[in-house]
């Protein structure tokens, strides 16, 4: 999808874009979904199937396609790390700054022209934590 730098942000698009960021949970575009039509009820999800994409690519939101999980959302465009828990689902952000060394290292010993990288960590939720060390003091 090629979008225009001048496209405009319609009610939609902000609708969608505010209930985003509302939550720092990452939400699928189901969730999304629900939410927007809480405030817009005749949205379809097609429609914001297509403004997730727009949003997308202008660069006001990012899309994660994590390992094992559905794709996601995330309000904060800007480069970081995803903690996904193995149990539930859940993703968190990684408090770690984006080791961009690491394609500068790969720039010029590789054929490809780097243009990013995912890096995604794994673990349990607290409370995931909880029912796995509770599930193993019953056995």
């Amino acid at each position: 999808m090629k979008i225009d730098k001048k496209t405009r942000m319609t009610r939609q698009r902000r609708v969608i874009l505010e209930e985003i960021r509302r939550y720092n949970n990452h939400p699928a575009a189901d969730e999304i979904y629900e939410r927007v039509r809480k405030r817009l009820p005749r949205i379809s999800l097609g429609t914001v199937y297509r403004n997730l994409d727009v949003l997308c690519e202008l660069g006001e939101i990012q899309r994660l396609e994590l390992s094992g999980a559905m794709k996601r959302y995330d309000g904060n465009a800007k480069k970081h790390y995803h903690i996904r828990c193995i149990g539930c689902g859940r993703v968190d952000d990684a408090p770690i700054a984006p080791m961009n060394e690491l394609e500068d290292d790969l720039y010029g010993t590789t054929v490809f022209e780097i243009i990013g990288h995912n890096l995604e960590f794994t673990g349990l939720c607290p409370e995931c934590s909880r029912k796995h060390e509770q599930q193993q003091a019953a056995s």
